[in-house]
């Protein structure tokens, strides 16, 4: 016991600085789990912000029932954007008329020839013949651009291509 206070009292100064070198570094690792824990206070807060929330699976389970009604809802959506795009594929929606003279000679831009069409290309064409005798108009059906059952003429042609392609209308 003597031997251990004699050895205390020679290398006191020395076994001084040895606890203040672990002092100091315990207050820096005291000032960092601070900062650390700061940092975590402040992200809960934002986490929180405006929520009486008592604990955190609380707030978890909250949102997973959110997210599950909102699938919900998205799937309703996404149901009825296809119907409402099936819809508009059915739906006429590209009309195009072309003005025409059939006879050269007489008369004026009385007939045309209009294409009625819808998103697959399928519709109609109505076609008028004014000549001085009267009027004749012909219809004939259109399945993906093309009549399957009567020949077209240039008009009606350039009608359903015109219809089809609305960026090279004149």
């Amino acid at each position: 016991m003597q031997n251990i206070n004699l050895i205390i009292e020679s290398n006191l100064v020395l076994l001084f600085a040895i606890i203040f070198f672990f002092l100091l570094l315990l207050l820096i690792w005291n000032v960092f789990l601070q900062l650390a824990l700061r940092k975590i206070q402040a992200t809960n807060h934002e986490f929180f912000k405006g929520e009486k929330v008592k604990n955190l699976e609380e707030l978890l389970l909250d949102q997973a029932k959110n997210l599950k009604v909102l699938d919900k809802d998205i799937q309703e959506l996404y149901t009825i954007s296809n119907a409402i795009n099936n819809l508009a594929l059915k739906g006429i929606h590209k009309v195009s008329a072309i003005r025409f003279n059939p006879f050269k000679d007489v008369g004026g831009n009385q007939s045309f020839s209009i294409a009625l069409l819808n998103g697959k290309n399928t519709g109609i064409t109505i076609t008028a013949l004014y000549t001085k005798e009267g009027t004749r108009v012909y219809a004939k059906a259109i399945t993906g651009g093309e009549s399957l059952n009567f020949p077209l003429t240039e008009e009606e042609k350039k009608a359903i291509e015109t219809a089809i392609l609305p960026e090279k209308k004149n």
